[in-house]
């Protein structure tokens, strides 16, 4: 039998790959967390909000999300052992432009904004990897930045199975459409003809 991880010890290990925490800073950093559901379909944070929750995600797909006039565009989705929220208007505790939904059933680590800063400003080891995360996050948005402006649907299609081969199977194909910029009925050609390696 497979014996499934502790989310906070799947934590420990993502974030040592970032930057590695002391004793005493993890066992600040890890007393700070508790559980939270949020059924299907529901809106964990809406534009307008202040986000005050930074999450662990431990089961369940979510998307955030901006909404123009009528028009949805998907920005990111967060899965399993993965950090999620708001997070400029979680680290600016301003309002959100974006929508964070629980594409399915979700739960999650989380804690609150005064949470974090307070171990933040107590331990420079968790203010070095905040440091290196958004170090980390800001390039991958660069990066994405010059997918959605140069690819084209096919490279951009191709790209996001390289990255996230799973994706197909647990976020509706409406979504990702959204998310690569493209319309519905050209993700449903791609995904008739493209062979992925």
């Amino acid at each position: 039998m497979i014996q499934a991880i502790d989310p906070l010890e799947a934590m420990r290990r993502q974030l040592t790959a970032v930057y590695p925490l002391d004793n005493e800073a993890w066992e600040a950093f890890s007393k700070i967390w508790l559980p939270v559901t949020h059924k299907r379909k529901s809106v964990i944070t809406a534009a307008g909000e202040v986000e005050k929750y930074l999450y662990w995600v431990t089961e369940g797909v979510q998307r955030g999300f901006h909404l123009h006039d009528t028009k949805e565009a998907t920005i990111v989705f967060t899965y399993p052992n993965s950090f999620s929220g708001i997070i400029d208007s979680f680290l600016l505790q301003q309002p959100s432009k974006y929508y964070l939904e629980a594409l399915t059933s979700s739960s999650f680590l989380r804690a609150s904004w005064q949470q974090v800063e307070h171990c933040r400003r107590s331990h420079p080891a968790i203010a070095e990897l905040v440091y290196r995360s958004l170090c980390i996050t800001t390039s991958g948005i660069l990066e994405r930045q010059i997918e959605l402006m140069v690819y084209s649907a096919e490279e951009k299609f191709r790209t996001l199975l390289k990255r996230s081969p799973h994706i197909l199977q647990i976020v509706p194909h409406k979504y990702l459409a959204s998310y690569l910029g493209i319309d519905a009925t050209t993700f449903s050609k791609l995904l008739g003809s493209v062979r992925i390696e």
